[in-house]
C-alpha cells in the first residue's frame, strides 16, 4: 500500500471526527511528499506542498531531517520549486527549532557561498536550541579564523537571540470564562483516561472541560476578537493534582495563539487564573509555554469589627466577593504597572505574575528559549573571551546573615550553579540547579519524547545521576492503543539513555512498576534533587518535584532546572501512637491538624514541608510525601536518623540490584552507578564525615506544625464531601473525618488497596486480616469487591517467599497474568478480591474504572471527580481515601465498620506504626 494514500484514508477518517490531518513526523511518508513536491504534473503536488510547508513537525523528528535536507538542496539550487524560494527556505528552517536544522544552517553559514552564509547567519542569530555538536563546530569554525562564526557568536554573546524579539505587550484584554467552582484539578483539562491521545494534540484538545465549555470559549473569542479568554477557577485554585502539559496545552490550543504558523496544534501563551492563585507544579507549566497564571484572590474572608474571620454554622469561614469575574467579563492586564483592571477601576496588584523573570519567559514565548538562550550566551562569551553582558534579569539571591538553613536550602545551595561564589542562599532566591535523578512515566512519556524532539535532544545529560522510563500507568489494560503507543515510548527512552520499564529488545521481564516506588530507590543520595513527570514524584529521600512533560524534558536534555527556593513548614511529631492505629492515619490526621492549627489556613500550599520522620525507613515514610501533593505542597522532605537512612539505603541497593540482575543496566551502568553512590553515602554517615541531611537549628520556617499522635483515637478518611452545598467546598483533601462519623452504615460498592501510597506492609496486612477474619468467622466473604494492585514486582516476590501471596491467592478470583495481560478494561466487578498486575490500575483513571455512582473506598491518592469513578445518573461517585486495613474490612463488610469492628479485625496485626524521634534532628549553623 501507498504510505501517502494511506495518509489520505487517515484524513478522511480523521474528518469524519472533526479532525484536521495529523501532523507528519515520518521520514517515510514526507519522502514520498517530496517527490509528489518534485514532480510538477502529480495530481496531488499541491496539498504535497500544503502538507511539507505547514504539516510537518519539527525538532529532532525524521520527517524534520528531510525537510531540511531539502530545504537546503532549494536554498544552493540544486532543487527548485516554484512556491518555495530560497528566502521562503531559509524562514522555514527558521521555525524548525534545532536539530537538523541547524545543522544545514550550520552548513551553510560555515559553507563556501558568501552571499548564502550571510543568509543562514542572520537565521542561526535567532536561533536557541544548539547543542554541543553545534557549539562545538562553531568553536571550531571560530577557532580556524571564519569571520561568519566570529559574527554569530558575537550575536550569541549579546544575546540578539532575545533582545530583538518584539516587547510584551503593555495591555492585554482578557475576557473570563469560569471553568468550574471550586478547585480545579488537571483531569477538567485534560483527562486521565484520555491519556492516550495526549501525543495527538487536536484530538486531546477535545477532551477539554466539556464540548459545551468549549462552544463558550468560541462563543467569547467571536464577540471579542481582541481579548484572550482566561480560564478561570471560582473560589479555588487552579491545576491541582498535577502539573500535566496535556492540561496546558489544551488551554493554550483553546485559548492562546499558534506559536508558528508552520507547526499545526503547538500553541503559547495561555492566560489561567484562579481565586487562590494557580497550583505550583501547574504555574511551572504555564511558564513552558509563555503563559500568565494570576493569583485573583477575588473571594475574601469576610471579618468582623475585631478583624476576626467569621464563620459559619458548620464553623468554615464565610467570604465575600472583593470583586467578579463572571463568565464574560472583560478585564485588562497592564504588564507595565503590573496590575489588573476592570475600566479604570483597579482591582488587585499582579506583580507576582510579572516578575523579570516570568516576564522574559513570555516575551520569548516559553521557559525553554530563556535557558537554551542563557546556557548559550555564556558560551558564547567565554569563546570570545569577553564578559556576557547583562541582558537577562539576574537572578535573585536572598541571604540573611546568621540565619541557619533549611533542609531545602541546603540541598539547593549544594546543586546551585550560576550563583555568586561563595554566597549563601536563603527561600526566595531563583535558582538554576543540577537535576540528579529524573523520571518519566508513560501517559505523559510520549509528550516527554515530543518535547525532546521539538528541543533538539538526542541524549541524556551527563549531570543526570539516573533516568526511568515507567510502564505504570498504562500497567492494568494492554489495549490496542498502550501496545502501539508504549513499545515507541520505550525503544526512543531507551537510545535517549533512560532505563526502560520495557525492553525494545524484549530480552527482559517487564516491570509495570509505580515510578514514584522505582525513582524512590534508584534515589541512593538524600541531597539529590530529583525532577518526575507526575505530581506524585515525592520521594522520601531527597527533594523531588512533579513536574510537566515539558519541564522532564528540559532535565533530561541539560541536567538542570530552574525555580525558586520555596519556603518551608517544619512538621514534627508528639505522643504516642494507638496500637490500632495505622501511618496512613497519622498522614490524613496531619492535615487535619495543621487546619486546626492555623484557622483553615493551608499552610503547606506552595511550600515544602520538612517532615521529620526520623526513625520511619523510606518504604513507609513515603506515605507520608506521597500524600504531600494532596497537601498542595511544593514538595516534600524527609529528616531521618543515621541508621534509618543507612537502613533505607541498603534496601533502594538490593532493589537496584535486581534491575541489574534483570538486565535493566545500560551501556553507561548507570544502575550499577547507583549501587557505587550508595555504597560511598553509606561509609560516609558510618564514619561521621558526613552524617544524614539536617537542618539548622537557626533556620527559618514559614510556619511549624506539630501533630499529637495521642490524639488519633480512630482511622481517619479523605472524604470528597461530594454533597456539600458549597461547590468549592467537595472534592478537595482537606475534608478529614474520623471513622465514628459515618455511624457503621455508609455503604461502600469497591476497595481498592494499590496505588503509590501502599508499601509492601500494607500487603501483608491484607493478608493478615485476612487470617484474623478466617479465624473468627471460618471462612471470609466479600460484601463489596476488593482490587488489590501490589506497587512493585519486588513486593510481590518478596511476599511469595513469605508466604503471605499464597494466601492471597486463596481468596482471590483474578490473578493477573503477564503472559496474558487483560486486553480491555473490566467494565463489572463481582464480589471477589481481584489481584491486578502491579501499577497505578484504578488510581490512574485512565484505564479501570468503578461503576459509575459507585462509593469507592481507597488507599489511593486520587478523590477528584470522575477519576476513579463517575457520576451516574442515580447518584455521585466517590472516592473516599482509608488505610488498608479500614479498606480490607469494608469490602468484606460491605460498608465503612464502626470503630468496635475495626479494632476487633486488626487485633493483633502488625499494622504500619511510627514511633517519633527522641533526637533533634538538627545541626549547628556554621553560616
Amino acid at each position: 500500500m501507498n504510505i501517502y494514500k494511506d495518509y489520505i484514508k487517515e484524513i478522511e477518517e480523521r474528518k469524519t471526527q472533526g479532525l484536521h490531518p495529523k501532523p507528519i513526523d515520518g521520514a517515510e511518508l514526507l519522502s514520498e511528499i517530496i517527490t509528489q513536491i518534485k514532480d510538477s504534473g502529480n495530481a496531488d503536488r499541491s496539498d504535497s506542498l500544503k502538507f511539507f510547508i505547514y504539516n510537518t513537525l519539527p525538532g529532532t523528528t525524521s520527517a524534520a531531517g528531510v525537510k531540511a535536507k531539502f530545504l537546503k538542496e532549494i536554498i544552493l539550487g540544486e532543487s527548485v520549486v516554484e512556491e518555495i524560494s530560497p528566502a521562503f527556505a531559509f524562514e522555514l528552517l527558521s521555525h524548525m527549532k534545532g536539530g537538523p536544522s541547524i545543522e544545514v544552517l550550520l552548513d551553510l553559514a560555515l559553507g563556501n557561498d558568501a552571499a548564502i552564509a550571510k543568509e543562514a547567519a542572520a537565521v542561526l542569530k535567532t536561533q536557541v536550541f544548539l547543542y554541543e555538536a553545534d557549539t562545538n563546530r562553531l568553536k571550531d569554525a571560530f577557532n580556524s579564523g571564519n569571520e561568519i562564526a566570529k559574527e554569530i557568536l558575537e550575536s550569541y554573546a549579546k544575546a540578539e537571540f532575545f533582545t530583538k524579539l518584539p516587547e510584551v505587550a503593555e495591555e492585554i484584554k482578557v475576557v473570563t470564562f469560569i471553568a468550574g467552582e471550586g478547585d480545579i484539578s488537571t483531569d477538567l483539562l485534560s483527562p486521565g483516561n484520555q491519556a492516550h491521545s495526549r501525543s495527538d494534540r487536536e484530538l486531546h484538545g477535545k477532551c477539554m472541560i466539556t464540548p459545551e465549555a468549549q462552544e463558550e470559549i468560541k462563543a467569547l473569542q467571536a464577540q471579542h476578537p481582541d481579548a484572550s479568554v482566561m480560564l478561570i477557577a471560582e473560589k479555588g485554585t487552579m491545576g491541582v493534582g498535577s502539573s500535566r502539559m496535556s492540561g496546558v496545552n489544551n488551554v493554550a490550543l483553546w485559548t492562546g495563539k499558534q506559536a508558528s504558523p508552520y507547526v499545526p496544534f503547538v500553541n503559547i501563551a495561555p492566560i489561567v487564573g484562579g481565586t487562590n492563585g494557580i497550583s505550583p507544579i501547574f504555574l511551572t507549566t504555564v511558564d513552558v509555554t509563555g503563559g500568565i497564571g494570576v493569583d485573583l484572590k477575588n473571594w475574601v474572608k469576610k471579618v468582623d469589627e475585631n478583624g476576626n474571620p467569621i464563620r459559619n454554622e458548620n464553623g468554615d469561614i464565610v467570604l465575600e466577593e472583593a470583586y467578579s469575574v463572571a463568565t464574560g467579563t472583560v478585564l485588562t492586564i497592564n504588564t507595565k504597572e503590573k496590575k489588573l483592571y476592570n475600566g479604570d477601576k483597579e482591582l488587585i496588584d499582579l506583580t507576582k505574575s510579572f516578575t523579570p523573570q516570568k516576564m522574559e519567559f513570555i516575551k520569548a514565548g516559553g521557559s525553554y528559549a530563556i535557558v537554551f538562550g542563557k546556557k548559550l550566551q555564556t558560551f558564547a562569551a567565554q569563546l570570545l573571551g569577553i564578559e556576557a553582558p547583562a541582558v537577562f534579569a539576574p537572578s535573585k539571591e536572598i541571604s540573611h546573615e546568621g540565619q541557619g538553613l533549611t533542609a531545602v536550602e541546603k540541598i539547593f545551595n549544594r546543586n546551585a550553579v550560576g550563583t555568586t561564589p561563595g554566597k549563601v542562599l536563603h527561600a526566595g532566591s531563583d535558582v538554576r540547579v543540577e537535576v540528579n535523578i529524573v523520571g518519566s512515566q508513560d501517559t505523559t512519556g510520549l509528550m516527554t519524547s515530543q518535547e525532546l524532539e521539538s528541543m533538539a535532544a538526542t541524549v541524556i545529560s551527563p549531570i543526570v545521576d539516573g533516568a526511568y522510563q515507567s510502564g505504570c500507568h498504562t500497567a492494568s489494560v494492554w489495549d490496542k492503543k498502550a501496545q502501539a503507543n508504549i513499545p515507541k515510548l520505550m525503544k526512543f527512552m531507551n537510545e535517549f539513555g533512560l532505563i526502560t520499564a520495557r525492553d525494545p529488545k524484549g530480552e527482559y521481564h517487564a516491570m509495570t512498576d509505580v515510578i514514584h516506588k522505582v525513582l524512590n530507590d534508584i534515589t541512593v543520595d538524600e541531597w539529590a534533587i530529583i525532577i518526575g513527570g507526575d505530581s506524585h514524584t515525592r520521594m522520601s529521600k531527597g527533594v523531588a518535584f512533579g513536574a510537566d512533560s515539558g519541564t522532564v524534558a528540559l532535565a533530561l536534555a541539560t541536567g538542570e532546572a530552574s525555580m525558586p527556593i520555596p519556603e518551608s513548614v517544619k512538621v514534627t511529631f508528639k505522643g504516642n501512637m494507638k496500637e490500632h492505629m495505622d501511618f496512613r492515619d497519622v498522614v490524613h490526621a496531619t492535615q487535619a491538624q495543621m487546619l486546626k492549627q492555623f484557622g483553615g489556613e493551608n499552610v503547606f500550599q506552595g511550600r515544602i514541608i520538612e517532615v521529620h520522620i526520623g526513625t520511619l525507613p523510606a518504604d513507609q515514610a513515603f506515605t507520608f510525601t506521597d500524600w504531600t501533593a494532596e497537601m498542595k505542597a511544593k514538595a516534600s522532605i524527609n529528616i531521618s536518623e543515621d541508621n534509618t537512612l543507612i537502613e533505607s539505603l541498603e534496601i533502594a541497593k538490593g532493589r537496584i540490584q535486581i534491575m541489574i540482575d534483570k538486565g535493566m543496566d545500560n551501556h553507561n551502568q548507570v544502575l550499577q552507578g547507583l549501587i557505587n553512590k550508595a555504597n560511598k553515602r553509606i561509609a560516609e554517615i558510618r564514619s561521621g564525615e558526613k552524617p544524614a541531611l539536617t537542618p539548622d537549628a537557626n533556620a527559618k520556617y514559614y510556619a511549624e506544625v506539630v501533630v499529637d499522635l495521642d490524639v488519633i483515637v480512630e482511622p481517619m478518611i479523605a472524604d470528597p464531601d461530594v454533597n456539600n452545598d458549597d461547590v468549592s467546598k467537595r472534592y478537595t483533601h482537606d475534608t478529614i473525618r474520623d471513622l465514628s462519623y459515618y455511624g457503621g452504615e455508609k455503604k461502600v460498592d469497591l476497595g481498592f488497596v494499590g496505588s503509590c501510597m501502599v508499601h509492601k506492609g500494607d500487603l501483608k496486612i491484607v493478608s493478615q486480616m485476612l487470617r484474623n477474619i478466617e479465624k473468627q468467622q471460618g471462612k471470609v466473604e466479600f460484601s463489596a469487591p476488593l482490587v488489590i494492585a501490589a506497587p512493585t514486582y519486588n513486593i510481590i516476590d518478596e511476599l511469595k517467599a513469605e508466604g503471605d501471596w499464597e494466601l492471597l491467592e486463596k481468596y482471590s478470583a483474578f490473578e493477573f497474568d503477564d503472559n496474558a495481560p487483560k486486553g480491555e478494561a473490566r467494565v463489572e466487578y463481582k464480589n471477589v478480591m481481584y489481584l491486578e498486575r502491579p501499577g497505578c490500575n484504578l488510581c490512574m483513571g485512565n484505564q479501570e474504572k468503578a461503576a459509575k455512582g459507585d462509593t469507592v473506598l481507597a488507599t489511593s491518592t486520587r478523590l477528584f471527580q470522575g477519576r476513579v469513578v463517575e457520576d451516574s445518573e442515580r447518584k455521585k461517585g466517590e472516592s473516599l481515601l482509608a488505610s488498608t486495613p479500614v479498606v480490607v474490612l469494608s469490602a468484606i463488610i460491605g460498608r465503612i465498620p464502626n470503630i468496635d469492628e475495626y479494632k476487633a479485625a486488626v487485633e493483633g496485626i502488625d499494622l504500619t506504626t511510627f514511633v517519633p524521634s527522641i533526637k533533634e534532628l538538627t545541626s549547628t549553623s556554621a553560616h
